[in-house]
């Protein structure tokens, strides 16, 4: 399994707003996406602190087709939400730790 983790600081004004457009505009473009299993969004309770949005994947060059060809365009939405432009990053995902993750996210898939 493989990961892609984005931080971001969301305008303040706008974060529910963000999470609207997640819901309702990024998340149906990343399930039409072969390989992808699921979004995580983690939300900081303190304001000043980053938003980390992690996506999970079957396999890395299903991430990496989604890194060149879609998330310039799930960027251009977000755009107006956040302060700064997000930063991703790309890790292997220790499946033998999560063992549990892996039966729902399979079962569910």
């Amino acid at each position: 399994m493989f990961a892609r983790i984005i931080e971001f600081t969301p305008k303040l004004e706008k974060k529910e707003e963000l999470i609207q457009t997640i819901r309702q505009e990024v998340l149906p473009i990343l399930k039409q996406q072969p390989g992808f299993l699921e979004l995580l969004p983690f939300v900081p309770e303190a304001i000043t602190e980053k938003t980390l949005v992690i996506s999970l994947w079957t396999e890395k060059h299903e991430a990496e087709k989604y890194v060149k060809h879609v998330l310039p365009k799930i960027e251009q939405i977000v755009k107006p939400f956040v302060a700064v432009p997000f930063t991703s990053r790309p890790y292997n995902l220790e499946t033998r730790v999560c063992e549990h993750l892996v039966e729902v996210l399979t079962v569910a898939a």
